[in-house]
């Protein structure tokens, strides 16, 4: 075997050589021009581009559409039609009329009793008003304490 072969292919080759050449061939290095700038992939940046948009006109969406707050009104104001002495309201409704009474009777005793008790559930309704009318202002004034003195 000839070693020269080998290193620079001068001199006799070996035919085992030359056969392991052959097979091997297919997998010997090729040379391929230098590329100085790779092409550039811009679907990714396209898109990274039409997120950003996306996001950008959905904000701007959302800024401008008006928005409706649900709120629950802190003071419910009740301006009484005719104010009720205490002193004439029953505090317990008459009991119910026995189903043998003649039906305009039972009728207008019902309408009786339906008042009455109307007129309770008005005054009870007024005097909470006025409770969370009167605690709302306490609540939103500021409190001054009096006769306040430094100890010592």
């Amino acid at each position: 075997m000839n070693e020269d072969y080998l290193w620079d292919k001068s001199g006799a080759p070996d035919p085992e050589i030359q056969q392991l050449e052959e097979i091997l061939g297919t997998l010997r290095y090729q040379p391929k021009p230098l590329r100085l700038a790779p092409r550039r992939n811009y679907v990714a940046l396209l898109a990274i581009a039409a997120t950003v948009a996306v996001a950008l006109l959905t904000g701007g969406l959302w800024l401008l559409l008006p928005k409706q707050e649900a709120s629950i009104p802190s003071v419910a104001y009740v301006t009484p039609a005719v104010r009720i002495p205490i002193e004439n309201l029953p505090l317990f409704p008459s009991p119910p009329a026995s189903p043998k009474r003649h039906p305009r009777v039972l009728a207008k005793h019902n309408d009786q009793e339906a008042v009455a008790a109307k007129q309770q559930l008005m005054f009870a309704l007024r005097l909470a008003s006025e409770k969370l009318n009167d605690a709302y202002r306490r609540t939103q004034t500021p409190t001054q304490i009096k006769n306040q003195h430094r100890a010592g």
